[in-house]
């Protein structure tokens, strides 16, 4: 989907806070005398005496293993060209943050200011030292190519400039699989591309290497079909240069079989696409808009197969498919160069993996239960949790196999299980949970619309289609915010309660129905539902709208009790919960209860987590159990102690199917280590079986715990989720930040989406 994007917004993430997005952290305690003394002098001289002995202990006792360096001149940054190395800077950090993101490397960005190909080899070979792998990013053609290759001949780790070769590896996988698809030979087939920059180049170098015919290959530029014929022909052109008696792109595409576009958007036309050859393969990839627009595309030619950059049509062709992957399986067998065995390992493992059953994480994620390799699905999604198990163990086998790889894996079974924790899923959960969210976006109600910071939410909210936003407040206050902070909120429903008579007496009807027989009167009833929490949760009960959401500027009891009393706990439930979801270091973690029950009995615990077992479900994860205590298994006495002992004993016998084990102290509960040295019993010390669901002893521990970590920690809190409601309402917390006023709102979406498998 194409994400509006505005200039305030872009400007206010990369200035708010702390400046840019990267920053440096220990990887080793340094809270002590001690650990001063052994990070630093005087015993940082005792790795330095062992990597002077043998300069291969840098990767034992560094970090450079793991460190790869993103480096530009700012040449020829995104489709904004030469503008400097200062301005390309915000774009090696964003590159750093997907490395991380996806493949948990670090990242050093260097932007160098140095235009001369010579003097930039230079500044980069001496920077050797310090990383594993350098990633060269927007260096222009020609220099680009030249500069790619002097440092690959005369560096010793892993060189690759992502812009020549990671448009190469995806689109190359796409091509095997659109071809396996439409039954023909890659030596047999015609192929056009618009465009003679690095990344074009670079594509048809490594359609090469899969099989295709230089002599069937027409490029061209701006000037036409590339010939030997034209006059400063440059070398590199040369390369792919036709004797063709073929000038324009139009007389080259007929009868054509491939049509690669890495130029300009809207060159081509449908009445070309129409003289292709029969099952016509084209790849559109210019951004943001293609060389022609995929409705066009497919309604000119019924057997076409397309793919673009753009993640809102089938078969996006996006770099992160790649470079986070090869960099990672470069890096782990400390491979000395990336070779074409490694590309084409990455290539071959991204096609595979399309042909695979998908997984119902990434069929949620985009809202495609059709994801199944054809037409309209020839590569993995960006968010397929499986590509760092398959593509960077296929990079790692290639470079062994091929000799560059200075560290051998025997073990890839636990290799896989050592990537799947480099980064858990923890930045993807709420991903997916978008993702699903803009599938199908519903109705959400904002209780407290008339808060600015609600207010820029929604235009979010609104432009990423994640919901269809209900502002609810007093009408003039919020069209004064929306004028005075110049927010586009245009065709946004806006409801005040105070204009809505026959809507608040039918509310007022509804509400005293409801609560006749807990004292509550319809003359009661008509004065509470002109209050906003009475009136949004009203809205949802009564089918105004699919959720709620409210809880920004009010405490959270106040908040919940008109929910409670308008719409009530769904069928069977006996109370209601709230948990957070913890994105830490280590993955996502789910706490319960901490907003709701202050003091619960055992008995009352067992429901919490009959209602949190059910959550941690909704977002695609095994519950991996642990009743929380100051005792482990009854090693010191009292109330709280027995009292999770009992409710432990009571869910294992009401939930038998679970994976739940208590009571236990919080850090033995996080460590595998120690339960299978001291509590070997314990079900959770199994391989496999890591908790990733804490249930506290009461409303005290479980906040001060979460608000903690959140607050000292590298921690995101997501929630409170409020669970066991009837219907979608979802409670802020106090404060709450635009991001997590959207990503609660993205969980409310999905939560109405799953009606009848809610949280």
């Amino acid at each position: 989907m194409s994400i509006k994007i505005r200039k305030e917004d872009a400007l206010n993430y990369h200035s708010q806070g702390s400046p840019g997005k990267l920053q440096v952290m220990p990887s080793k305690p340094v809270s002590s005398q001690l650990d001063l003394a052994l990070a630093y002098s005087p015993g940082v001289a005792e790795p330095c005496i062992e990597i002077a002995a043998d300069a291969e202990n840098v990767y034992k006792y560094t970090s450079k293993g793991n460190l790869v360096a993103v480096i530009s001149n700012g040449t020829a940054v995104l489709g904004l060209g030469d503008i400097g190395p200062e301005a390309s800077k915000p774009v090696m950090e964003g590159k750093a943050v997907l490395f991380k993101k996806f493949a948990g490397i670090d990242v050093f960005d260097l932007e160098i200011n140095e235009k001369d190909p010579k003097k930039f080899i230079e500044i980069v070979k001496a920077l050797e030292p310090t990383f594993g792998g350098v990633n060269l990013e927007d260096i222009k053609a020609p220099e680009c190519f030249e500069i790619e290759q002097r440092l690959k001949q005369e560096l010793h780790i892993p060189i690759m400039h992502d812009d020549q070769h990671g448009t190469a590896i995806i689109s190359g996988a796409a091509l095997l699989n659109a071809l396996e698809l439409v039954d023909k030979k890659i030596a047999d087939i015609r192929i056009v591309v618009s465009g003679a920059g690095a990344a074009a180049i670079s594509c048809l170098r490594f359609y090469i290497n899969l099989g295709a015919k230089k002599e069937n290959i027409i490029i061209c530029d701006i000037e036409g079909v590339v010939r030997f014929d034209r006059p400063n022909l440059h070398d590199i052109h040369r390369e792919f240069a036709t004797h063709l008696p073929v000038h324009t792109i139009s007389e080259a595409l007929s009868g054509a079989d491939v049509f690669l576009g890495l130029s300009a958007g809207n060159i081509i036309s449908a009445e070309m696409i129409k003289t292709m050859a029969p099952n016509p393969i084209v790849f559109a990839l210019a951004n943001p808009d293609p060389e022609i627009a995929y409705q066009t595309a497919i309604e000119a030619r019924e057997d076409v197969i397309m793919a673009t950059g753009r993640s809102d049509h089938p078969n996006q062709v996006n770099n992160v498919l790649g470079f986070p992957y090869i960099f990672r399986g470069a890096l782990d067998v400390r491979a000395t160069v990336i070779n074409e065995e490694m590309k084409m390992a990455a290539a071959k493992a991204i096609a595979k993996l399309a042909k695979e059953p998908v997984p119902e994480i990434v069929t949620k994620a985009y809202g495609d239960s059709n994801l199944t390799f054809g037409k309209l699905y020839l590569i993995p999604k960006p968010l397929d949790p499986r590509l760092i198990t398959c593509i960077a163990p296929a990079v790692a086998k290639a470079a062994i196999d091929s000799g560059v790889a200075k560290k051998q894996i025997t073990d890839w079974e636990a290799y896989e299980v050592e990537l799947q924790k480099r980064i858990g899923i923890d930045e993807r959960l709420m991903s997916v949970v978008i993702g699903r969210a803009k599938k199908e976006p519903k109705r959400v109600v904002f209780g407290e619309a008339d808060n600015l910071k609600i207010l820029k939410a929604v235009q979010l909210i609104r432009d990423e289609k994640i919901a269809i936003p209900i502002l609810l407040g007093n009408r003039e206050k919020i069209l004064s915010l929306i004028e005075e902070n110049s927010l586009d909120l245009q065709g946004v429903s806006m409801i005040d309660p105070v204009e809505e008579v026959e809507l608040c007496n039918q509310f007022a009807k509804t509400l005293a129905t409801k609560r006749q027989r807990k004292g509550m009167s319809i003359f009661d009833a008509n004065r509470l539902v002109r209050e906003r929490n009475y009136f949004g949760a009203l809205m949802v009960e009564t089918g105004h709208a699919d959720a709620f959401i409210s809880g920004l500027t009010r405490d959270y009891p106040k908040t919940i009790l008109p929910s409670l009393q308008a719409i009530g706990v769904k069928k069977g439930v006996n109370r209601v919960a709230g948990m957070y979801i913890m994105n830490t270091p280590r993955g996502p973690y789910f706490f319960a209860d901490a907003t709701v029950n202050l003091n619960p009995t055992a008995e009352e615990l067992v429901d919490i987590i009959g209602l949190t077992a059910e959550a941690v479900k909704f977002f695609n994860m095994v519950p991996k159990i642990a009743l929380l205590s100051y005792s482990n298994f009854g090693s010191a006495q009292g109330d709280i102690p027995a009292k999770m002992a009992k409710a432990t004993a009571l869910a294992k016998e009401k939930y038998p199917e679970l994976i739940i084990e208590g009571e236990m102290q919080a850090n033995v509960a996080l460590n595998q280590e120690i339960q299978r040295e001291i509590y070997p019993f314990s079900i959770l010390s199994k391989k496999g079986n890591e908790v990733n669901t804490l249930i506290f002893p009461d409303l005290a521990s479980s906040n001060i715990a979460y608000k903690l970590l959140a607050e000292l920690g590298k921690s995101e809190a997501i929630g409170p989720i409020l669970l066991g409601m009837n219907k979608p309402v979802h409670v802020l917390q106090l404060g709450s930040s635009i991001r997590e006023i959207i990503n609660m709102v993205a969980i409310a979406v999905v939560d109405a989406q799953n009606s009848n498998n809610r949280l």
